[in-house]
This record gives C-alpha cells, sequence and structure tokens, in this order.
C-alpha cells in the first residue's frame, strides 16, 4: 500500500524534539509499505530526500515557536496550499493519513480528497480548536465558531480518527457521530532507552554528583507554564535542599524564563541548549525524576506528551503538574506522583521521601520502566497504527 503521511513538523532522532511519525513512518515501510511524508523546513527551497526508506518532500515554510498568532496561522495556511500541490508529483496514493496540529493539515486533507479522490485518516495530537481557545489564543467569537466548524467537518470527512490519549478520545467521541476513534498513544523506546545506574563521566559533563536531578525537557511555551518549575526551584533553594533543576529545550519563553530565573538567583536552575534523542539518552542517565509541566487548563490535562514516555523507557520517576490520565498513570502503577503547581512546598513534601529513601525512589524508577514495557512500547503502538491502515 502507499501512503501520503501529512505532518508539518516531521522530525528525525538526529534532529530530536517529537518524533512520533518518524517512528511510525518507519514502521509502516519496515512492513512492506511504500511511505511519501509532506513536511516543512526552515529552507529556502523545496527538497526531497529519502530518510530510513521514506520519502520526505520538505516544503520551505519558516516556522518558530516565538512568532506571533498571526504569523503562525500565515505558515500554517501556506503548508496547507503547499501540500495540495505537492500531492500533484506523487503517483498511485492508497491512503492519507493526516497528522495534526495545525488543524490546516485537516484541511489539507479534505481537499486532497476531494480534488484527488484519496481517503484518509485524521490523527489528533491535541484538541484543537479547544485548546488555543483555552489558552487565550483564539478569542474572536466568529474564529470560534469557524475553527469549531471546520474540527468537525475533519472528523466528518475523515474514514477513521486516531487519538493520543483517552482524555482526546473522549473528547472526539461526542463530534465523531459513531464513527471509529482508535487510541494510539505515544510511545515509549524501550530499545533506544535503559535504566541503567548514572554515568560519573555524565554527572561532571551535567555538574550533578552529589545532587538529586529533577530535569525538564521540551517545549517552552506558554501552555507549558515553566514558571511553576521555578517556583519550586525557588521554593527548594529556600529550604536547602540538594535538589537541582535542569532546563532544556526551546520555545517562545525560553529567553523570558531564563531571564526570570536569575532575577531571582535561581543558583540551582540551569537552562541547556536544545537535545536530540542521543543527547536526551544521556540526560536521563543523570535524572532522578522528569517533571512534565502544563498550565492549569483542563484541555492540558488530555495531553499525550513525548517527555513522559521517554521517562518510562529510561526508568524515571515521573512528576506531573497536571491532572488527567498522566497523574492517573503514574499514581496506579507507583511510577510517580502529582504535584499541585500553585503549593510549591506540596512539590517539597512529595519529594523529600525519594530524596532520603534511594530504595524507594529506585523502586518507582523500576515501575516506571516496567510500565514502559509493558502499555506503551514503541513496537506495539507501530503494529497498532498499522493494523488500522490494513484493515
Amino acid at each position: 500500500m502507499k501512503i501520503l503521511y501529512i505532518h508539518q513538523y516531521f522530525k528525525t532522532p538526529e534532529e530530536g524534539g517529537p518524533i512520533r511519525s518518524y517512528y511510525l513512518a518507519k514502521g509502516l515501510v519496515d512492513k512492506g509499505h511504500e511511505v511519501e511524508m509532506i513536511t516543512s523546513y526552515n529552507g529556502a527551497q523545496k527538497i526531497t530526500k529519502n530518510v530510513d526508506g521514506i520519502k520526505v518532500h520538505y516544503l520551505p515554510i519558516y516556522y518558530d515557536n516565538a512568532l506571533s498568532f498571526k504569523r503562525r496561522m500565515i505558515a500554517f495556511l501556506k503548508f496547507m496550499y503547499m501540500a495540495i500541490d505537492e500531492v500533484t508529483t506523487i503517483k498511485n496514493i492508497d491512503l492519507c493519513y493526516a497528522s495534526s496540529t495545525p488543524l490546516t493539515v485537516g484541511m489539507a486533507a479534505i481537499k486532497i480528497k476531494e480534488r484527488f479522490g484519496i481517503p484518509y485518516y485524521f490523527e489528533v495530537r491535541d484538541l484543537w480548536p479547544e485548546a488555543p481557545i483555552q489558552m487565550g489564543a483564539i478569542k474572536n467569537p466568529w474564529l470560534m465558531r469557524y475553527t469549531q466548524d471546520l474540527e468537525q467537518r475533519i472528523y466528518d470527512e475523515a474514514n477513521k480518527i486516531v487519538a493520543l490519549s483517552p482524555g482526546m478520545r473522549n473528547g472526539i467521541l461526542d463530534k465523531a457521530h459513531g464513527k471509529e476513534v482508535i487510541l494510539i498513544p505515544n510511545m515509549s523506546d524501550i530499545d533506544f532507552f535503559n535504566r541503567e545506574e548514572k554515568d560519573p563521566v555524565l554527572e561532571d559533563k551535567f555538574d550533578a554528583v552529589g545532587k538529586f536531578i529533577i530535569s525538564y525537557f521540551g517545549a517552552m511555551g506558554k501552555a507549558n507554564h515553566l514558571e511553576y518549575l521555578l517556583d519550586t526551584a525557588a521554593s527548594s533553594l529556600a529550604e536547602g535542599l540538594s535538589l537541582k533543576y535542569l532546563i532544556v529545550g526551546e520555545g517562545a519563553e525560553r529567553e523570558r524564563l531564563h531571564v526570570l530565573s536569575k532575577k531571582r538567583k535561581l543558583q540551582n536552575v540551569s537552562f541547556l541548549p536544545f537535545m536530540n534523542k542521543t543527547e536526551i539518552r544521556e540526560l536521563l542517565n543523570i535524572t532522578d525524576a522528569a517533571y512534565i509541566s502544563f498550565d492549569k487548563k483542563p484541555i492540558l490535562e488530555t495531553n499525550s506528551p513525548n517527555k513522559f514516555f521517554d521517562a518510562l523507557a529510561s526508568g524515571k520517576m515521573v512528576v506531573t503538574n497536571t491532572k488527567g490520565w498522566l497523574r492517573e498513570l503514574s499514581e496506579k502503577h507507583g511510577c510517580g506522583f502529582y504535584t499541585d503547581p500553585e503549593k510549591p512546598a506540596d512539590f517539597l513534601e512529595k519529594i523529600e521521601p525519594f530524596i532520603s529513601k534511594k530504595e524507594l525512589l529506585r523502586q518507582y524508577q523500576h515501575n516506571a520502566r516496567k510500565l514502559g514495557e509493558s502499555q506503551f512500547a514503541k513496537n506495539d503502538q507501530v503494529e497498532a497504527l498499522v493494523r488500522v491502515l490494513e484493515s
């Protein structure tokens, strides 16, 4: 089968960032399917590459999280129109797999279906437009109605819908009108990441010797509200705890947060540059607990962040400041805990037993790896998508 895969932010392990689409597309290729990926990059001209058997069409569309809402919308629309045009260069497509966000990827899938008669499956990574509405990015009543109507049409036209979390699936079911909504969460790469003892060389590299390391790695946007983590760091510093916070990644809020950290004299916080997958593995080696941060918005409780699943694969305890399924998983399987982000003392009280009782920390880390292996192993999630598409 020849599959057209549309994802505006396709990344490889070498590039780092969310690489779910790489895993899924590579899995389909390994099963004997032909996959052509349409994506974008910050280049000057269109290029086509073979990436581990995936034919990738890179469209030159500049995008950065720091762009204004208006400029991001322009980039989304530009990708939509260019993706539709690019399909004219690809022959004998059997099926389109369109992965949001943005929602305009679904618009492209609809137009491709109408113009070329190609059916599509729609993958929902975030519940748009509800997420930007709750975050205050979409305020205009007309635009709210328009994007909500568009979301409904995308679901109506799709052959099947794939959701990345139970909360997303529940949110879609009310609008799916009986259409099948399949749950395929993000994945733990249990072959690449391992639960291992801290490497003394890496401890020196990250200035982590004799310290309990809390790591945050991923996007630094408004939705992540990393001020919560800085508040926690300030409280632990005031209490004299030997906790060190490593914040890794990029995003619109990074520079402001860095300045804020310096202004608050948080000597226990270090901001590190964006890392690829191999570098994240080094970071996780010296990490004791991975911190998952989101703003206190109900819609963000449905998220399925890659960092959570990488932490599980590495056998690291997880700390989440959001309720929802991540909290439920962490508490049910004894691999982490929830902390109220507006009460730093809550975090300090809950983390203290893991600092003083190393065996308790090791048990939680063991449970994390076990959960990653049993429920979110990469190969299992790829197999699930293959079964969906081949059906």
